[in-house]
């Protein structure tokens, strides 16, 4: 444990016996302390670089069935009285909910393995500022259609979190983040074009290089040039592996306990039936050594664990906090604070297999707006990416709007790829769809 995090357990703990001391019949409480620095280089010229130290404590106090939550940022004495206060002052005034509480004491963590979270990075500011430069020249050498650069970036930080409530459970873990990104301009008779490309990892041995991120953002701006539009049509869209973990997303909105207890969900009443092809499983792994979402409680101190959340297609499992299992009458699914690690099945297809699968279609790169309607599945968004021809990339193409409906667009999943896309929370490779429909001209 380290010295930070001894830190914040003694806060919390203050914290707790505050809110006792105050009258509340139980508390929790979750304090954090976040540092690090990110820096920007532009057209080879160093443009900012921040050193960032942010911290904050919430409680929330319960008096019986009424609740009341306050934060802060000043862990001194006073402002955690005075923040314990005014959560105590709101919960009296509260109504009460039967529903409301702390998670099963027989649920909560009592063991926590080392997931590997927690990497330095030893370049300094100094040597970020050769990293950034690298990246951005590589960018900028790659093709003489890059005229200009919204720079070349990176960033580390370091986190430590702790949680703590009434029922004796108290712990915490630290975390890191690091990343290196470009983002350039390019430009021909067409007009001009941007894109970017980036790498995040908890460990900095596990970044991409940084001369091969600012070729892949160069490359991947040229490629937009020259972009058309097309003619109204239905068609196969694969969603590419940077943007399709979107539509799990959508999947994860629609069956998070908050959507289906106020019945806003196009998948209420579905658990155990199936809603995609039998291909498909989709699960999350939240013990994964070194994932980005990786813990071993979640927001309320509840044991995490492998969640199923779809088996051979089938719906199996919500994503439940305490508060929602609750009003649905059933039990948390560890979910607190989210899904960690959501993983999905795939083919052995990579890109180029994909794309032979799909013959004729849109693959869909970049998308706009925010079109989707969970509680009927609508779903409509502005799109650019490439027209595929018997397998083939033929054209960029923008200023197009995809639209379906969710619930036909997971039936109608032909595909996942193994090109996944392993930067975030939810990783997945390219998404292969039979059919949507395309509006363009």
């Amino acid at each position: 444990m380290g010295a930070e995090q001894s830190k914040l357990e003694e806060l919390t703990k203050q914290i707790l016996d505050e809110a006792k001391r105050q009258g509340a019949t139980a508390a929790e409480a979750g304090s954090s302390v976040e540092v690090g620095y990110s820096t920007t280089v532009r057209m080879g010229e160093v443009e900012t670089i921040e050193h960032h130290k942010d911290r904050g404590m919430g409680v929330t106090v319960y008096f019986g069935n009424r609740k009341g939550t306050a934060s802060t940022s000043d862990f001194s004495t006073s402002s955690v009285r005075s923040a314990v206060s005014a959560a105590c002052d709101i919960a009296r005034y509260t109504q009460e909910d039967e529903y409301a509480g702390l998670a099963d004491p027989a649920l909560l963590a009592s063991e926590f393995p080392d997931l590997e979270l927690e990497h330095d990075w030893s370049i300094g500011v100094e040597g970020s500022v050769d990293v950034a430069m690298a990246c951005e020249t590589a960018a900028l050498e790659r093709d003489s259609r890059i005229v200009n650069s919204d720079g070349g970036s990176v960033s580390s930080h370091h986190s430590t979190r702790v949680y703590g409530n009434s029922n004796g459970f108290l712990a915490g873990y630290g975390g890191s983040r690091h990343g290196i990104s470009c983002a350039v301009v390019a430009k021909d008779d067409s007009g001009m074009q941007r894109d970017y490309w980036s790498s995040s990892s908890r460990n900095p041995q596990m970044l991409e290089n940084a001369e091969d991120i600012g070729r892949e953002a160069a490359q991947r701006t040229v490629a937009r040039l020259g972009g058309r539009t097309i003619e109204t049509i239905e068609a196969p869209v694969m969603f590419a592996a940077p943007v399709a973990g979107s539509l799990l997303g959508h999947l994860l909105s629609a069956i998070r306990g908050g959507s289906l207890y106020r019945q806003a969900s196009f998948l209420l009443d579905q658990l155990g039936e199936r809603i995609f092809p039998e291909f498909v499983n989709i699960h999350e792994q939240p013990h994964l050594p070194g994932g980005s979402a990786s813990a071993s409680f979640d927001s309320e101190g509840v044991a995490t664990r492998k969640n199923e959340f779809i088996t051979d297609g089938v719906l199996t499992s919500y994503v439940l906090d305490s508060y929602a299992a609750r009003r649905l009458g059933m039990k948390t699914t560890g979910n607190g604070g989210g899904v960690r690690n959501l993983r999905i099945t795939h083919s052995e297809l990579d890109l180029g297999g994909m794309l032979r699968a799909m013959g004729s279609g849109l693959l869909v790169t970049e998308m706009m707006g925010h079109g989707v309607n969970v509680v009927t599945g609508d779903y409509s968004r502005g799109a650019s990416g490439f027209w595929v021809e018997n397998g083939e990339i033929a054209y960029p193409v923008e200023e197009i709007t995809i639209a379906g409906n969710l619930r036909d667009m997971f039936r109608q999943v032909v595909a996942v790829g193994k090109d996944i896309d392993a930067r975030g929370n939810i990783q997945t490779g390219s998404i292969l769809l039979e059919k949507m429909s395309i509006a363009g001209e």
